[in-house]
């Protein structure tokens, strides 16, 4: 059941005020007004070389350019990086938005929270929720139904054995304003089988929640299913059998820690 990935390049805002090295720090100023922005992105002959903000301006000595106070060593995201990936490395960095470039190392736009958090919203739902409906009328012909409702955290029977601990924060994040979509879960026989949202689930639990908002696909059956197995092998029975990978040297920060890495 793959779920279709979604990059940078798809959520990204791409029309984005910039500024060069040579632009004077009084008409930095002057835009911020005009804008209402804070920061901005620096290129020279279209390639990202820093980003200058509000702070650099206020807390360091005075430049007449901005190339007197940009900062150079940035963290940026590759247009292809996938959203997923983009996010973890948002929340372990504790940053808000990223500048975006290409294979170039030209600026093509900027990602944000705001950016992420839509992304999570958009991409749950109804679609992928038909998706796995049909999938598992297909696979064990019968007539599912399919129920939105909440379901008690302790009832759920989780199959993937790892989450991550800087996107359980992003999840974390979502739950307590209301913005986290539902999870997937299958009803077969009296167990409550989590398909989709474990670090969503995970979160909740970790919260305090007793229940969590899902889609329930209810088989009306008692149907042993294939990722039941799959996690009765692993030993994967509750959220205690899973690992939270608390791994600040993921593979992915490397591609996307600075503008010098990727020139």
């Amino acid at each position: 059941m793959a779920k279709k990935k979604s990059y940078v390049k798809d959520y990204m805002t791409k029309d984005v005020i910039n500024v060069t090295p040579q632009t004077p720090t009084k008409d930095v100023i002057r835009i911020m007004k005009e804008s209402g922005h804070n920061s901005y992105p620096v290129v020279d002959k279209n390639i990202l070389v820093g980003m200058v903000t509000s702070f650099d301006i206020l807390l360091k000595d005075w430049a007449d350019q901005v190339k007197d106070l940009m900062t150079t060593d940035l963290v940026v995201a590759n247009e292809d990086l996938s959203i997923n990936d983009a996010s973890r490395v948002m929340f372990r960095r504790g940053i808000s938005r990223m500048p975006v470039i290409n294979k170039k190392g030209e600026l093509v736009g900027i990602i944000t929270n705001t950016d992420m958090v839509r992304s999570h919203i958009e991409r749950s739902t109804p679609n992928k929720v038909d998706y796995f409906k049909s999938t598992m009328e297909q696979l064990y012909g019968i007539k599912a139904k399919l129920k939105h409702m909440e379901v008690e955290t302790d009832n759920l029977r989780p199959t993937q054995d790892k989450v991550y601990a800087d996107e359980l924060e992003g999840r974390a994040y979502e739950l307590k304003r209301g913005l986290a979509e539902p999870a997937i879960v299958v009803k077969t026989g009296s167990r409550w089988i989590l398909i989709d949202g474990h670090h969503r689930s995970v979160a909740a639990k970790r919260l305090g929640y007793e229940k969590i908002d899902a889609y329930v696909i209810d088989l009306e059956k008692d149907i042993h299913l294939g990722m039941e197995k799959t996690a009765d092998k692993a030993g994967i029975k509750t959220f205690d059998d899973i690992e939270i990978i608390d791994d600040d040297q993921h593979p992915l920060i490397a591609l996307t820690e600075t503008i010098k890495d990727q020139n």
